[in-house]
């Protein structure tokens, strides 16, 4: 069952140079409990449909629902709790005069989440639920380490109680062992709440370990949408082809497959 349906939903950006079309005619669906990867380059269009999806945009044309209702510009405050934000930069997500207690809890006040009396000690099981020590809500954001400041963004959106997450390149701040971590967690996380991702990155080493189908954008159009398995080992376009052969190789069978599709693309 889909979670989330776009039809034809296009974006254009008027500007003193003239139209900018951001996003052009992109129909699809999300399955409830699906991970979407969102991938493509700088410019592609993959953060304008976020923020369409998020409320933040209103499209030009086209229709967004969610759960089977409507998502218009006025969002109800059950549908902006029910699909939350994990920002790409983990320091700038959180405002550094805050607690990350605080920062965590500022969404379960939004929505009137639980009883005022229960809500530090929801704070303190959503930090606990990404792994973290409770006690961190004390903490300012500055005393912790980049994979700590991510699982906090995560800590906050999990405490909302959401059906939808929206990852904007959730691991391209980290680490290559702590954007591991991160991964793993969103994994579980996944499957211990039934969430539904839509991860959002140019980086298609990242989506193998998280997606279940990958939606390909260029310049705004959707170019191509298939599950992560037939992305990598058939992929239609050009375009993609040009993108997993810039994915980092960890092995002679991966080599293989690259060479054949650099051959194809050239």
């Amino acid at each position: 069952m889909s979670l989330l349906s776009l039809k034809h939903v296009s974006k254009t950006f008027f500007t003193s140079s003239g139209n900018v079309a951001a996003v052009s005619d992109v129909s699809l669906d999300v399955k409830e409990g699906e991970c979407l990867a969102i991938v493509g380059e700088s410019g592609s269009g993959k953060t304008t449909l976020a923020n369409m999806i998020l409320g933040i945009l209103q499209s030009s044309k086209g229709h967004i629902h969610f759960n089977n209702q409507p998502l218009s510009s006025k969002r109800t405050a059950e549908q902006r709790r029910a699909i939350q934000l994990v920002q790409q930069n983990p320091m700038s997500a959180l405002n550094p005069k805050r607690s990350v207690g605080a920062s965590v809890r500022l969404g379960l006040d939004t929505y009137q989440i639980g009883q005022k009396s229960e809500r530090w000690q929801l704070v303190e099981d959503a930090l606990e639920a990404v792994g973290l020590d409770p006690n961190l809500r004390k903490r300012a954001p500055a005393a912790l380490s980049g994979g700590q400041r991510q699982r906090v963004g995560i800590a906050r959106a999990l405490a909302c109680t959401p059906r939808l997450l929206v990852l904007d390149e959730p691991t391209s701040a980290l680490d290559v062992l702590v954007q591991a971590r991160v991964l793993r967690l969103l994994n579980t996380l996944r499957e211990q709440h039934n969430l539904t991702y839509i991860f959002i990155t140019h980086d298609l080493a990242v989506v193998r370990n998280v997606a279940d189908r990958v939606a390909v954008f260029q310049s705004g159009q959707l170019l191509e949408l298939a599950t992560t398995s037939d992305i990598f080992s058939k992929p239609q376009s050009t375009y993609t082809r040009q993108l997993i052969g810039a994915v980092p190789v960890v092995d002679a069978a991966e080599l293989a497959l690259r060479n054949k599709l650099a051959k194809i693309a050239s």
